[in-house]
């Protein structure tokens, strides 16, 4: 009977040590999940291009392979801000991991669609008036990533028309009442204007036939210059408004460099790209199990200033050589 056991025993060793082998095998086999984002944006994809450009650069420099370790699907509404929750709902079926917002309409549209799939934006203007965190600090929710809040800004960009326009005294400020960060960003631009002397004149535009009234309200006030809000409205009428600064022979500084690569006068403000490259390292830590609500919001650390010489000429200004010698970028 001792043999006989013995016997089992070594055949049950032999069927258990082969099962396992199998079973190693099997689970070797199996192909691990690759992670998804879903990246959406207002805007088409020729004109933030360069923004996804670095954020899969961002990608890149911490291991990321697209396509093998990393899958992006992109979704963009060509400027039609009615497209947005249909787009959100079809990455939603799709299992997005994480959803990449490029704009505050976009992370609003994905927040109120979702409270479970974790949402990063790329930029915000006021991501806790927006309502899309609880601080900056401690997002809580769903909802992280970096905002392009910083309270010198506004300042700034007045001291440099001050020193291209050294006759500065009157300050066209073109704003949507209808975008949440517009109060925020006036109010800082007012507490700057005081501290140049200057004087504000704000014209609220919310639709692309207003901008046309504004900059004639803006010359028969005798404004110097022009200082544009950040609003997607006027985003997608660039072309148009860099057309009546010229017309206007109004000095304006903008708050994307797309306006001054399609011939407006100067930017000054948020590096968006860099902001985009960081937002990587927010999906690698949420992919390794971190929560968007313990992962606190960045603000900028690195900012642009573009200038168009070729725009200067147009409306007779000289800019000064140490304001160019500043400039990341002249365009001639």
């Amino acid at each position: 009977m001792k043999v006989v056991f013995r016997k089992w025993r070594a055949v049950d060793l032999i069927l258990s040590t082969m099962l396992f082998a199998v079973w190693f095998s099997v689970d070797a086999q199996q192909p691990k999940k690759v992670p998804r984002i879903g990246y959406i944006s207002v805007a088409s994809a020729s004109v933030v291009s360069a923004r996804l450009e670095a954020f899969q650069q961002g990608l890149r420099e911490l291991g990321y392979v697209e396509g093998k370790t990393v899958v992006i699907v992109h979704r963009y509404a060509e400027g039609n801000l009615d497209k947005l929750p249909d787009l959100v709902a079809e990455l939603i079926r799709l299992k997005m991991d994480v959803i990449l917002s490029a704009g505050a309409e976009v992370t609003r549209a994905a927040k109120e669609a979702t409270r479970t799939i974790p949402i990063v934006m790329a930029s915000d203007n006021d991501p806790v008036g927006n309502g899309f965190v609880a601080s900056l600090a401690r997002p809580g929710g769903n909802v992280t990533g970096l905002s392009t809040v910083s309270p010198d800004l506004s300042g700034k960009q007045l001291e440099l028309l001050k020193e291209v326009v050294p006759k500065l005294s009157r300050v066209a400020v073109l704003g949507d009442s209808t975008n949440t960060g517009n109060a925020q960003a006036l109010k800082a631009t007012k507490v700057a204007a005081t501290a140049l002397s200057a004087q504000l004149h704000y014209l609220d535009v919310v639709s692309p036939k207003d901008f046309e009234t504004a900059f004639r309200d803006a010359s028969k006030a005798r404004c110097d210059a022009v200082l544009l809000v950040l609003n997607i409205v006027a985003f997608s009428q660039r072309k148009g408004i860099v057309e009546l600064a010229t017309k206007n022979r109004l000095p304006a500084i903008y708050p994307r460099p797309e306006y001054v690569e399609d011939g407006g006068l100067m930017f000054y403000g948020v590096d968006v790209k860099d902001l985009s490259r960081r937002a990587a390292t927010y999906v690698d830590k949420i992919f390794k199990g971190a929560k968007p609500a313990d992962l606190p919001v960045e603000q900028p650390i690195k900012f642009d200033l573009v200038i168009n010489l070729k725009a200067a000429k147009q409306i007779g200004l000289t800019i000064p050589p140490n304001v160019l010698a500043r400039a990341n970028r002249v365009i001639r």
